[in-house]
């Protein structure tokens, strides 16, 4: 059995795969400041998209996008400002995701919530 944080770990390298396949360029991983963490960041068409991944391995708690608490999108949000404000480029648009990875019965399914907060 895998500790909870190679559980994560796993789960953000999917959600990277996933993100890759589907055009997105990853920018940073794992991107911390002084509000808190950023899983993964990735840039699309000229716009910038900040996304926190949850995994799980059942549904008896609810879904992983649950787990993203309103204290949590703020500390995101302050996150992402702080990262805007160091970066050199700048973004015509910027965007809040999810990336839900569900492991139910050994099989994998990714859900993609775009622009959600």
């Amino acid at each position: 059995m895998h500790s909870r944080a190679q559980f994560g770990k796993w789960g953000e390298d999917v959600a990277c795969r996933y993100l890759a396949q589907q055009g997105y360029t990853i920018l940073t991983r794992n991107y911390r400041s002084s509000f808190g963490e950023i899983d993964i960041i990735v840039e699309k068409k000229g716009e910038i998209t900040f996304i926190e991944v949850k995994s799980r391995k059942t549904l008896m708690f609810g879904t992983p996008a649950a787990a993203v608490t309103k204290s949590k999108q703020t500390k995101i949000h302050s996150t992402a400002f702080q990262y805007l404000h160091t970066c050199t480029k700048r973004y015509r648009q910027f965007w809040f995701d999810v990336v839900e990875i569900y492991v139910v019965d050994g099989k994998t399914t990714i859900n993609h919530i775009q622009h959600c907060f």
